[in-house]
């Protein structure tokens, strides 16, 4: 077991993991944060997305030890006092979710993109969203809702 300190969703964090947990394991098992979904756990799918440090990550192919002394956003840490948050609401008002499966890894990269480029073009939203796979529907909802979203200044 390892000593583990970070900051998850604004929360300082002291956990002991084993050395060779991922991310997405310890904030599903050992935080409870079972919005990060596990799908493929390979990193080709992104419904374990998160963000590290600023950056949209695949929380199954990073080392949990890895985000030591670092800042983790999970989709929990979106709504704020109970108040969803404008990309959500987008997602929401422009049907950009159908099972909700893939949801938060979608919010969460495109949080990352929106972060980065508060105004990004149709086929930056398209990169950033190309590692993140749906079953559901055919993305065009999901490209809205980033696309409104921004335009209502996340």
């Amino acid at each position: 077991m390892e000593k583990l300190h970070l900051y998850v969703n604004e929360d300082e964090v002291f956990e002991e993991v084993p050395s060779n947990s991922t991310l997405l394991w310890f904030l599903r098992e050992k935080l409870g944060l079972t919005g990060t979904k596990e799908g493929c756990d390979a990193g080709e799918c992104g419904a374990c997305t998160v963000i590290l440090n600023g950056k949209a990550v695949n929380s199954c192919c990073v080392m949990a030890l890895e985000a030591a002394e670092g800042e983790v956003q999970t989709i929990e840490g979106e709504a704020k006092s109970g108040e969803l948050s404008k990309l959500q609401k987008s997602f929401i008002k422009h049907n950009g979710l159908q099972c909700g499966f893939c949801t938060p890894g979608m919010i969460m990269s495109a949080k990352a993109l929106l972060m980065k480029n508060p105004h990004p073009s149709r086929d930056e939203i398209k990169e950033t969203l190309q590692g993140n796979l749906c079953r559901c529907t055919g993305y065009e909802d999901i490209i809205e809702s980033v696309e409104a979203a921004a335009g209502e200044g996340e």
